[in-house]
């Protein structure tokens, strides 16, 4: 009896590529030889932290350092350069290695991996992709090295640049501080200008998105000629940096920034701007923030950075043009301009669809934990936008979720990487278009 032929698309695909890579990391994990105790950890919490690295968010349920041998801390760091490329990305240079040809499937699935907007010159685009990588986290990693090999000594400070950087530059929010104080993050280094200045500029390169390094590449300088999209990404991203930070330093400065002079309230603004979008990665104990400091935090988590990048979100394009359109609504005009260019009408219809499904997904999520753990609102909608948005920040109570709570963590996580959209467009049965639609009838909207 011939065994039928499973037909995937290119969402289908990457959905279940994630997950293989997923499990694949799960069983190392559970290896004895990847805990420092000896003992294999339960197979939920290597899910989970499997599931962490690869959808590169930073939740965990245990301390990296603490917890995982050198062994256990480079499969982590493996998933999360997998998860912050994209496996297919990973595939292809592979491919590209033992010289084998890269066909028009793999090239619709790397497509839609990278968010290019079209299929020519894609394999191009993730050579381009692989070597800016490894550029950028090299280049960190040897800035890191500056400040780690004498902290820690010469082959540990290396081996510190080298996590820290692949995990900034891939928004994971991974990090061995335990070995100073266990969960600490980056706390020690809040003053600290190298490591601020070294992390946060990984953490926006890898947040732009590879179709906007790539604009720059092939147009240097010449900003007349990006793409509307890098222009977008470009405007929106530092503006929305400088906005954040300013509100942080006008919340916190009697708060989480209590005690520190003018540059060091600077830095922590800085960074905690850019580190919920969707990095991971804190300087200040997030349990001092205040609640309009949390508030913000979780409004840059839900918005995230760019698509076809290493962060999350909703994506900031996204609520650019969801933002445009009720701007073009409320001044009555039917068209949605932007830097002289006029978007296509179906963009806010994808915009919009993305945004409330992302939103639902949180807002089910939250009320999921809610009703188990009988915690605060404002501590369960936390962890779950963290989660989803794939930004790894939390209020601590991570560790503390029950069984059913990890869970769903574990399907935000999941969710937020791959993209919630792309997640339901993968399992829901595509019909074809009726070759005749309903009457058109009115109703009454707000």
């Amino acid at each position: 009896m011939k065994v039928p032929r499973i037909k995937l698309n290119a969402l289908q695909t990457l959905a279940l590529g994630f997950a293989i890579i997923i499990l694949i990391g799960t069983v190392l994990l559970l290896l004895p030889l990847a805990s420092k105790s000896g003992t294999s950890i339960s197979f939920l919490n290597a899910l989970f932290t499997s599931t962490s690295a690869t959808c590169v968010t930073g939740l965990v349920v245990f301390d990296t350092f603490t917890q995982f041998t050198l062994f256990g801390q480079i499969v982590i760091l493996v998933l999360i350069q997998i998860g912050g490329l994209g496996f297919m990305t990973v595939a292809v240079m592979f491919a590209l290695v033992l010289r084998k040809r890269i066909g028009l499937k793999e090239r619709s699935t790397l497509m839609e991996s990278v968010n290019s907007m079209q299929i020519g010159g894609v394999v191009r685009l993730a050579k381009r992709i692989l070597i800016g990588t490894a550029i950028f986290e090299l280049v960190g990693a040897a800035l890191l090295c500056i400040r780690f090999v004498p902290m820690f000594g010469f082959s540990k400070g290396v081996w510190y640049a080298v996590f820290h950087s692949i995990s900034a530059f891939c928004n994971a929010g991974f990090d061995l501080m335990g070995t100073i104080a266990p969960y600490s993050s980056l706390t020690p280094f809040v003053s600290d200008v190298l490591v601020n200045v070294v992390v946060m500029s990984l953490i926006v390169i890898g947040g732009l998105g590879f179709i906007v390094w790539n604009d720059i590449v092939e147009h240097k300088f010449h900003i007349s000629q990006y793409r509307l999209h890098t222009k977008i990404m470009i405007t929106a991203t530092f503006s929305l940096i400088l906005i954040s930070t300013g509100l942080f330093l006008l919340f916190e400065g009697n708060a989480a920034f209590a005690g520190m002079n003018g540059g060091e309230s600077v830095l922590a603004a800085l960074f905690s701007a850019i580190t919920p979008r969707t990095a991971g990665f804190n300087t200040v104990a997030l349990t001092s923030l205040s609640e309009a400091g949390s508030g913000l935090t979780m409004i840059l988590m839900l918005i995230g950075a760019g698509p076809g990048s290493t962060a999350g979100g909703i994506k900031l394009t996204t609520m650019v043009v969801i933002l445009l359109a009720v701007v073009a609504h409320v001044r009555g005009r039917e068209d949605i301009n932007v830097f002289g260019r006029r978007l296509e009408t179906d963009v806010v219809r994808r915009a919009s669809s993305s945004a409330m499904l992302y939103a639902l997904i949180a807002l089910v999520g939250c009320i999921f934990i809610l009703a188990i753990e009988g915690m605060p609102l404002h501590e369960t909608l936390f962890e779950s936008l963290s989660a989803i948005g794939t930004v790894g920040l939390s209020r601590g109570i991570t560790g503390n979720l029950s069984i059913a709570s990890r869970i769903m963590i574990i399907i935000l996580m999941y969710s937020g990487r791959v993209g919630s959209m792309s997640v339901a467009m993968a399992f829901v049965e595509h019909k074809p278009t009726a070759g005749l639609r309903n009457p058109v009838e009115r109703i009454i909207v707000g």
